[in-house]
């Protein structure tokens, strides 16, 4: 379980905190109820946050990693597949879909790579 730095997470009705400075998250057991489910304790502070989404929730948006990491990641890992196959098609064949089909393998390679080095 990895928490991510600098990332803000939501605790309900508008509150947010940094994800790197939860130090620890308690439900709630007496006067639970609507806006009051879990106290978040933040690093530096003496007095917990009171956060109206339950603990589960928020260790969860704590742990998992930001939607448009994921999404990079994956496609980062599609254009590496793609250059693999790109890579696997012989001369003659570039050579027909670009005269043909008007598609450049080789500039669609070389910019694949550009984009999966930077």
């Amino acid at each position: 379980m990895k928490i991510q730095s600098s990332v803000l997470v939501h605790l309900g009705y508008g509150k947010y905190v940094r994800s790197d400075q939860v130090t620890s998250i308690v439900p709630i057991e007496e006067d639970r109820g609507p806006g009051r489910r879990t106290f978040v304790h933040l690093e530096g502070q003496v007095d917990p946050v009171v956060a109206s989404r339950a603990e589960d929730s928020i260790v969860r948006d704590l742990v998992q990693e930001p939607r448009d990491i994921t999404q990079s990641r994956q496609q980062q890992e599609i254009l590496q597949d793609l250059l693999i196959d790109l890579q696997n098609i012989n001369p003659t064949i570039r050579r027909i879909v670009r005269d043909e089909g008007e598609l450049d393998l080789d500039r669609l390679e070389r910019r694949i790579k550009g984009a999966i080095e930077e």
